[in-house]
């Protein structure tokens, strides 16, 4: 017969004996497992002689970005050249500006050029949920270019591991990351012939410690082309597509002003889509038209819309395009549709056909005004008004905080900024600020109403010919509205001078007591 007890004593015996040995077995695993699926992010490298293929050629519109690169290429090149003279290479050189303007071609180029190690790193891999991992990844990417000087060393997206520190924040592991990164930067040698190169698309959220001289030695903004970048950019995209006799690059560029690189080179790829989807040899110009309406409007859906609603759009977006001829925005006006497109119903598509890089007061005014047409139009022909206003609402709001909150642009308020996250403002401020917002919203929605009421026969014309014929190019609107008199001209007024008030001035010998 067994003896339970004894049995029980072997047994408390053995788990006493093998009970840690196998917890710590399991506890061996389990950190093993934890570490096998922690993302490995290792520094890629581009050698010259294969990867991006990227000239200095392949980058245009960019003229004053790639001046300050070119020195950078040079020092790495020939570095006794600048050594005589007791020049250093600078050790680090910020790209930012807005996104799609082409940092990261700049810094390919910059490395093709030299002939340097590209090491090419995205900030957000630096930073994990376990503590140091960030850290020790930045110390293994700059041992590796040290070790293959000349190197570049490229960080994307600098703001996901560069934010500013805060006083009161706990030690968080992005700020483990940050300050290995200010280490690295500052350690190293005079004649280290690492350059590292940064992209952000929010320099105003970067640490002072990682913009300060020494590290960042250079902040070179890359912004959106002008006219002549742009029509450059497109060249650069078309070589190796046919184009068409009737294209005009030039013409594309007028009607792109405000894009960047990535959305011109969307524009070209697009037209040639278009092209090959209607199995023509060549891309014609109605492709660049499609491509450009394609990139800023979006899609065209096709959405089952009431007769009654169509009239409601017909008469929203004539309200539109009415307001903005009587305003002189009519130069800029390209195409008046009620075929959806994207989230819209209907739109008016505006495209300015000159770079412009100053506004006026009135100029917003016009703005606001012609944004509120479609609005005011309702209101005037149904007496009510529809939820087809909202995206127009929204900008409107915006211009009107900019004026007053940033442009000192207000009625009472013209000679400082009250931002709108600014806490230290009073109560009052603020009061007075939301005050002059809704004077200038209020004001330009009643100029709109007094415009469109006193030009109704135009506004039908224009709604009955988008109902028969769902959209009206340039020609067709100037056509319709050829004996509508402008309105406003505040466009073609910048830059003039005011006439002087002119002042009586006293003869000698006359006056008061003369």
């Amino acid at each position: 017969m067994i003896d339970l007890a004894a049995l029980l004593d072997v047994l408390r015996s053995l788990l006493l004996t093998w009970l840690p040995v196998i917890l710590l077995v399991a506890l061996v695993y389990l950190m093993w497992r934890a570490a096998s699926m922690m993302p490995r992010t290792r520094p890629q490298e581009v050698r010259p002689d294969t990867g991006e293929d990227v000239r200095w050629a392949d980058i245009a519109g960019l003229d004053e970005a790639k001046e300050e690169l070119i020195e950078v290429v040079d020092f790495l090149r020939d570095p006794e050249r600048f050594a005589r003279l007791g020049a250093r290479c600078p050790k680090g050189i910020l790209l930012h500006g807005p996104p799609g303007t082409g940092k990261t071609l700049l810094a390919k180029a910059v490395a093709r050029e030299s002939g340097a190690a590209f090491y090419a790193q995205s900030a957000s891999s630096f930073v994990e949920m376990f503590a140091g991992v960030g850290a020790g990844r930045i110390r293994k990417l700059f041992e590796t270019a040290r070790k293959h000087q000349p190197a570049i060393v490229f960080i994307d997206e600098l703001d996901a591991v560069g934010t500013a520190r805060s006083a009161n924040a706990f030690n968080r592991e992005q700020d483990q990351t940050l300050n290995q990164l200010l280490v690295e930067l500052d350690g190293f040698d005079a004649a280290s012939r690492v350059v590292v190169i940064a992209a952000s698309n929010r320099l105003d959220s970067l640490d002072a410690a990682l913009l300060r001289p020494g590290r960042f030695d250079r902040q070179v903004y890359v912004g959106t082309p002008d006219l002549d970048g742009r029509r450059a950019i497109l060249e650069v995209h078309t070589r190796s597509k046919p184009l068409g006799d009737d294209v005009d690059l030039a013409g594309v560029a007028r009607q792109s002003a405000g894009l960047a690189g990535a959305e011109l080179e969307n524009i070209c790829n697009e037209a040639a889509i278009q092209a090959a989807r209607a199995r023509r040899s060549v891309i014609v110009r109605r492709d660049f038209e499609w491509a450009i309406e394609r990139v800023i409007a979006g899609l065209e859906t096709r959405r089952l819309i009431s007769e009654r609603e169509k009239a409601v759009l017909a008469y929203h977006e004539a309200g539109h395009a009415l307001v903005g001829h009587l305003v002189g925005r009519s130069a800029s006006l390209q195409k008046v549709t009620i075929v959806p497109r994207g989230n819209a119903l209907g739109y008016v598509l505006s495209l300015p056909e000159e770079d412009r890089f100053l506004r006026t007061r009135e100029e917003l005014l016009d703005e606001i005004a012609f944004l509120l047409g479609g609005r005011a139009a309702e209101e005037c022909v149904f007496g009510t008004v529809s939820t087809g206003a909202a995206g127009d609402l929204e900008q409107v709001a915006r211009v009107a905080r900019a004026m007053v909150c940033d442009l000192g642009m207000g009625a009472g308020v013209r000679t400082r900024a009250l931002k709108a996250d600014d806490l230290s403002l009073a109560e009052g401020t603020r009061e007075r600020r939301d005050r002059e917002q809704e004077a200038i919203c209020d004001a330009s929605y009643d100029r709109a109403l007094d415009l469109v009421g006193r030009h109704r026969e135009a506004l039908d014309a224009l709604a009955e010919a988008l109902l028969e014929r769902e959209t009206l190019d340039r020609r067709e609107v100037f056509a319709l509205l050829a004996d509508v008199p402008v309105a406003s001209n505040s466009a073609d007024l910048v830059g003039a001078l005011a006439l002087p008030v002119a002042t009586a001035v006293p003869l000698p010998g006359t006056g008061a007591g003369g």
